[in-house]
């Protein structure tokens, strides 16, 4: 049987390590999902950086990644890892976001309204609660990252504890949304603006708050 992980990052960096992680300890590209916020354009910063090219065919993985999978997402065919086919789209609420994998396909997919709810709905399918689901969602439309993973129930324990590395409390970041009045992510609510994440990453600099939530 498999089991669905789901873990929230304070940055895609923190996050692209455990997927390289979660990939080196034998879990398919295809089980694996990520969604970052991009409110800061770091991917187009990201991309002017020396290429990545694990297929060697002179072009660079992201680009390719980007083109096949914007606005939808990519699941990578051809096993040059889930990174390489990160693409770029808009949620309404989040705002940009980079992402890849099955979480965002199937959310984009099944949603008329918008992939926001549609995240949330395949989060409770996939077995977390509502209220994890829109702490994990409100999490990256504050900047975080969130990777999801399928795997064998068998292998839940090893999987977890290498997602656990570096990953964000949960249970912290659902305080602070009570200490603000709220349960998690409000569809309604505007993205936040580049001017708004970079405030945002300086007080977490500052070890104001914990995690993407401050």
């Amino acid at each position: 049987m498999m089991v669905t992980i789901t873990r929230l990052y304070d940055d895609y960096d923190t996050a692209s390590r455990a997927v390289t992680d979660l990939e080196a300890a034998g879990v398919p590209s295809k089980d694996i999902s990520l969604v970052a916020s991009n409110a800061t354009n770091w991917y187009e910063t990201k991309a002017k950086t020396p290429i990545v090219d694990r297929d060697h065919d002179g072009v660079d993985d992201r680009t390719e990644g980007a083109e096949v999978g914007a606005g939808l997402g990519a699941v990578l065919a051809g096993g040059a890892g889930l990174l390489a086919g990160l693409g770029i789209m808009a949620i309404p609420g989040l705002g940009p976001v980079v992402a890849a994998g099955w979480l965002v396909s199937t959310a984009t997919g099944a949603v008329a309204g918008g992939a926001a709810g549609g995240i949330i709905g395949a989060l409770t399918q996939m077995g977390a609660s509502e209220k994890e689901a829109k702490v994990y969602v409100e999490g990256v439309r504050r900047g975080g990252t969130l990777l999801s993973a399928r795997v064998p129930s068998e292998d839940r324990a090893r999987c977890e504890a290498i997602l656990d590395r570096s990953s964000v409390k949960i249970s912290d970041c659902a305080g602070i949304h009570r200490d603000a009045g709220r349960e998690g992510f409000d569809p309604d609510s505007a993205p936040y603006t580049k001017e708004q994440m970079e405030q945002i990453r300086r007080e977490r600099e500052a070890d104001i708050g914990r995690g993407p939530l401050p």
